[in-house]
């Protein structure tokens, strides 16, 4: 699969069915993390991979309500960092967007191998920290949710989620997100996505 069309494939699905998680999968996608670039080489990013079904089953009870789905994963990504592992250049911190960066490659290489990873934030990061031994000085960015993508729908998913699994979300258009050389005046850039 060529990285456009892992791009294109890749989508957050819900409907989980069960994936071999071995070890050469743990460290296959720990390795297209750390190849990622940041800044000054310095590597923010931080993760632990849970395939352990009862940490998987601890993990579950710290999700928020529309999160029930993730009872079928098969792994949980952690991803976490601070501020301190990178850059801080004036107000621009930089480990949240290497740590991102990372967590895309590792998304990215995680459908090449025909898998679902759909990071979430609908967690109880107070109570998710000490269940895997993160430090509170760490902030736990997101968990990537991993499986692969089942054929029937999760029946616990609410009509909007249902919606979701069978169409890919309407994407933003080019031009509100890309502009060349300036951003036009009167252009409505800090508008968030409407729900």
């Amino acid at each position: 699969m060529h990285v456009k069309d892992a791009i294109e494939t890749r989508r957050a699905y819900r409907s989980l069915d069960p994936a071999a998680i071995t070890d050469d999968l743990i460290w296959d996608l720990a390795h297209a993390a750390s190849l990622s670039a940041s800044c000054f080489n310095n590597q923010p990013w931080r993760y632990v991979f849970v395939r352990d079904p009862e940490v998987l089953a601890k993990i579950s009870t710290a999700m928020t309500r529309g999160n029930q789905w993730t009872e079928r994963a098969s792994m949980v990504i952690a991803v976490f960092s601070r501020s301190e592992l990178d850059c801080v250049i004036k107000e621009r911190v930089y480990n949240w967007f290497d740590t991102g960066m990372a967590t895309a490659l590792l998304i990215l290489r995680a459908t090449e191998l025909g898998l679902v990873a759909h990071p979430i934030a609908g967690f109880r990061e107070a109570e998710v920290k000490p269940m895997l031994g993160i430090s509170e000085d760490m902030t736990l960015l997101t968990l990537v949710i991993v499986g692969t993508h089942a054929t029937a729908p999760n029946p616990v998913l609410s009509e909007k989620q249902l919606h979701d699994e069978a169409e890919r979300p309407p994407r933003l258009s080019l031009e509100r997100i890309a502009f060349v050389d300036r951003v036009p005046d009167g252009v409505p850039v800090g508008e968030p996505v409407p729900h």
